[in-house]
């Protein structure tokens, strides 16, 4: 076990820090307050380290973010991620009032360290390469959704003056559509191009758009508008190619990131062993190799990876009562990984699909459905990546065969 000169409680924000630093082998406690910039942290923890030698022991409600980041860099500093519901459930024990203060917080964090270094465990960084990919695939999914928000305010506008376009186009998010909308903002100026202007358009861009040029521009030339009264259409189609210019910069750069962690993760040991999983696809694999990590002594059985991934269920027990409930307090992308890649494994594993048919059978909903067959493939992944083999759909039907399992024979009954 690590042995500590220092012990520090920090209760961040934005533009301040306070902090509880208690000396090891002292009850005293020191309260500061560091202001937020790089020079200040830089100079704090620097002057800490030269007065008491040793490791620093930082306890603290994130697990990244900008003190983290400012404080990793340090290699005498060990941080220990404190759990917000914990910590808020710890000062209401202590100040059943509800009264909160920033160096109360820090002084809080410090005691729980102190108390139950079993729970308060160290962070432990995972490889750079992990670490970078993680960000990316974080930041991609809120540009996915950036997109969808930039495309249905777009589909809501087109609705008001421009309906048209919602018929031609299937793909609300693709090139040609928002190209379209910037070039032709309205029908009345669509009218009046020529229809060897508008076979080039379609033209020029691949896959079967071609194909539907001859319907579009015959489909063009007999549509009739929704609306004559100006003051409706200007102020419209401004915010409709305000919105596609803002979708197809969106789109543009979920393929740089989509580049950046195809490179990324097809460069990493476990690459592989995701891969070989039903339903993963270039996006889903490595977002459940960032959640579980590479650390092999991160999880110890597949029931802390259900927990961690918030699938596993909380029981509840009072008395005579008991009740089960969704678990809160969770990093919802995690979750949602692991919830979209169970749907997508429904078509694509034989087991996988006659799994979820049977929970529908019982009179699961889709949902309900789905986070039981998550909860059925996270022991699988364990597998896989504790002995570092790829999913084999083979093998796995052939173990279920010679165990009766009711999954498969009950299918064979019918």
């Amino acid at each position: 076990m690590t042995k500590f000169s220092v012990y520090i409680g920090i209760d961040w924000a934005n533009d301040k820090h306070d902090v509880c630093v208690q000396v090891a082998n002292s009850s005293a406690r020191k309260f500061e307050v560091i202001k937020h910039s790089p020079k200040s942290i830089n100079e704090w923890i620097t002057s800490l380290h030269k007065q008491y030698k040793g490791q620093i022991a930082v306890a603290i409600e994130l697990s990244k973010g900008p003190i983290v980041y400012a404080l990793q860099k340090f290699d005498f500093i060990t941080i220990h991620p404190v759990n917000t519901s914990m910590l808020a459930q710890y000062r209401k024990a202590f100040s059943p009032s509800g009264a909160k203060d920033d160096p109360t917080d820090a002084e809080l964090a410090l005691d729980l360290m102190l108390r139950y270094p079993n729970k308060i465990k160290a962070l432990k960084m995972d490889s750079e390469s992990v670490r970078k990919l993680t960000y990316l695939v974080e930041q991609r999914r809120k540009l996915v959704d950036d997109k969808r928000r930039f495309s249905n305010r777009l589909i809501i506008t087109l609705k008001e003056y421009y309906p048209h376009l919602l018929d031609w186009f299937s793909h609300r998010g693709s090139g040609i559509f928002c190209d379209f909308i910037t070039r032709w903002p309205n029908l009345q100026k669509l009218k009046r191009a020529r229809a060897d202007t508008l076979k080039k358009f379609f033209g020029s861009y691949p896959g079967r758009t071609a194909a539907y040029s001859v319907k579009r521009i015959q489909s063009i030339s007999e549509a009739e508008p929704l609306t004559l009264d100006n003051a409706v259409i200007e102020s419209h189609q401004l915010l409709a190619v305000a919105l596609a210019n803002q979708l197809l910069v969106a789109v543009k750069v979920i393929k740089v990131f989509d580049r950046e962690i195809s490179e990324l993760f097809n460069a990493l040991p476990d690459a592989e062993l995701y891969k070989s999983l039903p339903g993963t696809g270039p996006c889903l694999a490595p977002r459940l190799l960032v959640a579980i990590g590479e650390n092999r002594s991160r999880f110890n059985s597949a029931s802390e990876i259900q927990m961690y991934a918030v699938i596993a269920p909380v029981t509840v027990r009072s008395g005579q009562k008991s009740w089960i409930h969704w678990r809160y307090q969770c990093s919802k992308f995690t979750r949602q990984s692991f919830i979209e890649w169970a749907t997508k494994s429904i078509r694509q594993s034989y087991w996988a699909e006659i799994y979820y048919q049977q929970q529908r059978e019982k009179g699961n909903t889709h949902q309900a459905a789905v986070r039981s067959l998550a909860f059925k493939w996270i022991r699988i992944i364990y597998r896989c990546w504790k002995t570092k083999e790829p999913y084999n759909e083979a093998k796995y039907l052939k173990a279920l065969s010679d165990r009766n399992s009711p999954l498969l024979f009950k299918e064979k009954a019918c």
